[in-house]
């Protein structure tokens, strides 16, 4: 039986030593916003926190995390979307067709709370998720409207068909 302290609550569940956390994270507790892109740590569309820190679950074996550490996923961050860096994406309108972005998030939350007035060049490095649809710049300009504590000034001008920008 294995047990891991997820979301603030310890859960037990059946699974072998070298079970990705992802894979436990999502079919053996139903925690499905953390998602598989790759396989090999490189997209982060598997990123969640233990202990604070971003890690890409799959390639995290769960014989690895220790008894007492604490794991948070994106269902943990904020249940009901009130976290910061959630408001700021959905003002923004960050995600396209949306896949990476839990994995975006965790990343961003981690780096705010590291570094709660990052520079570009904090984000380029802390950031190194990857998102096919390439809404770097929106991902950008959410972190720094979150350091910034204001969503509407976020610094991206979108020119919209009525002649309107946001």
């Amino acid at each position: 039986m294995a047990r891991l302290n997820v979301n603030g609550a310890v859960r037990e569940f059946e699974a072998e030593g070298d079970t990705p956390l992802l894979w436990a994270l999502r079919e053996q507790l139903g925690l499905t916003g953390t998602k598989y892109g790759c396989g090999i740590a490189a997209c982060g569309a598997c990123t969640v926190h233990i202990d604070g820190v971003p890690t890409r679950t799959c390639v995290r074996p769960i014989s690895t995390i220790a008894p007492n550490a604490k794991i948070v996923t994106i269902e943990g961050l904020s249940p009901d979307g009130s976290h910061p860096v959630q408001r700021a994406w959905v003002a923004l309108d960050v995600p396209q067709c949306g896949y990476c972005q839990s994995g975006q998030v965790m990343a961003a939350a981690a780096l705010l709370k590291a570094k709660p007035t990052p520079t570009d060049t904090d984000i380029d490095e802390a950031m190194s998720n990857i998102c096919r649809c390439g809404t770097y710049n929106r991902i950008r300009a959410a972190i720094h409207a979150v350091a910034r504590g204001d969503m509407k000034s976020a610094g991206l001008a979108i020119q919209h068909t009525d002649g309107s920008t946001t």
